[in-house]
């Protein structure tokens, strides 16, 4: 981390605070915040310096067109590490998921992806016009090699692991080279950012910005938007996607001419290569690289399956075998209705160290986090904060003036997030997190709601206890 913080000092001419990892999911690249006062950027430390190389010229260049991406502050001389604008932590798919749990999915979420759908055309067309593709580090196009990855990651890492009957595959490669033919009628013509999806769109001050072009290559327009509308998690209702393909065909016509019906006749072609790729990165990430948890998308992704069957779509009536795949997997009852074995649950306390004390893990497992927060500022010295408690406004507000408690909650949300990764991995049931100051009113309160929004935004299951407050 010493490349960031001589970077971070060669740009802005100080020190930073800190560095925290943030979590990459199913990238290789390292990724920190580094902070300084309340000054904040993004580091990147990159082993593949094509990778590094292609998001830091795509970057560039959409910034000429005025694209919400983030801004380059600096690299260093080999490519392996630089510094980039923070967008925050907020994804659209963490956002959508906390208000659609309050509230459903409402008006403001399908506001929100109609912002981000028409907003992709200036990427696709716009700006891929003029794009330099050969700094492209995987292909140059979306093209036969990069469709023929695609099927047969999905052959390899999915249906060699997870698909109990037999396959024939001659078949299936006669399938493949039909869906491939069909969908290589489309021009490659356009920016092809390809990963358009939910967790890469980042919303910060109530509108989206956009991360994670770097594997980008010229393409047909509809992978993106199948991306974004069939990204398994995200599990749009049907009748909005059908409202976004409009919304997105209208933006896209101003910019060049198509045709709806040839436009929706190709997309649930580019639709069903994107989800059989989907379902290749979760066999991989969970059977390979042990990251169990991305298999959690796998119901809604058979889901997507089913919502293309009862299409009826002429493409697939031309692909006997891959439908007969498709059926079976949706007639798979472990697939379609998979849980964890043990779902994870985190418990997590806050107490006074001289009052109930460190609280006793009694799940058995004799283990957890405990975390001493009596080094942070105590409004508890302070007689307008001594009646409050660490979930009222005006303590908040106090918390929220000091930059020590944000970059301690960041370093704790870091550990706690390798903790869960490993424990989701070996089916653990049960984790357990403390956090203690004197009196268990203030500090170890607000933290340990801190952390439980925090992993309840992931989706985690949270049970919160304050023994000190309960206790009264």
């Amino acid at each position: 981390m010493d490349r960031l913080a001589d970077l971070y000092l060669n740009k802005f001419a100080q020190k930073p605070d800190a560095i925290v990892a943030l979590r990459s999911d199913g990238s290789d690249r390292k990724i920190y915040r580094v902070v300084a006062g309340n000054h904040s950027v993004i580091g990147i430390l990159g082993v593949d310096l094509q990778e590094n190389a292609a998001f830091l010229e795509f970057s560039r260049h959409f910034k000429k067109f005025g694209l919400r991406v983030p801004e380059i502050y600096i690299e260093n001389s080999d490519g392996s590490a630089y510094l980039e604008e923070d967008f925050g932590d907020e994804t659209l798919f963490s956002w959508m998921y906390r208000i659609r749990e309050q509230q459903g999915f409402n008006d403001e979420i399908k506001q929100m992806y109609r912002q981000v759908v028409e907003y992709l055309p200036r990427f696709q067309i716009e700006a891929g016009r003029s794009l330099d593709y050969s700094y492209c580090y995987q292909h140059q196009e979306f093209g036969i090699d990069s469709m023929h990855w695609d099927l047969h990651y999905f052959k390899r890492q999915f249906l060699n692991y997870f698909y109990k009957k037999k396959i024939n595959h001659t078949d299936l490669e006669k399938d493949f080279s039909k869906l491939l033919k069909f969908l290589l009628q489309e021009p490659l013509n356009y920016f092809l950012y390809r990963d358009f999806q939910s967790r890469n769109v980042m919303i910060k001050d109530g509108m989206p910005h956009f991360i994670d072009y770097q594997s980008g290559r010229k393409g047909a327009l509809q992978y993106d938007l199948a991306s974004l509308l069939y990204d398994a998690k995200a599990n749009l209702p049907e009748d909005f996607r059908e409202e976004m393909i409009d919304a997105y065909l209208h933006k896209a016509n101003q910019m060049t001419r198509l045709n709806p019906k040839r436009f929706r006749k190709y997309f649930y072609g580019f639709v069903l290569i994107r989800v059989m790729q989907a379902f290749g990165a979760y066999g991989y990430l969970s059977a390979v690289k042990g990251k169990t948890h991305f298999f959690k998308s796998v119901p809604f992704a058979i889901n997507n399956l089913e919502i293309l069957l009862h299409k009826r779509l002429e493409i697939l009536d031309q692909l006997p075998t891959l439908q007969e795949i498709f059926i079976n997997l949706i007639e798979d009852n472990t697939l379609r209705d998979f849980k964890d074995e043990k779902k994870l649950v985190v418990r997590i306390f806050s107490f006074g160290f001289h009052k109930s004390g460190i609280p006793e893990d009694k799940s058995g497992n004799k283990g957890g986090f405990v975390f001493d927060c009596r080094f942070l500022p105590n409004p508890g010295r302070e007689a307008q904060y001594k009646a409050f408690t660490g979930n009222d406004k005006e303590v908040i507000n106090f918390f929220s003036k000091h930059k020590i408690v944000e970059n301690f909650l960041d370093q704790v949300f870091q550990i706690v997030d390798y903790a869960i990764d490993n424990y989701h991995s070996r089916s653990f049931s049960d984790l357990m997190i403390s956090f203690g100051c004197t009196g268990g009113q203030h500090r170890s309160v607000f933290c340990a709601e801190k952390l439980a929004d925090y992993l309840k935004k992931k989706g985690i299951d949270v049970q919160l206890h304050h023994l000190e407050l309960e206790s009264v």
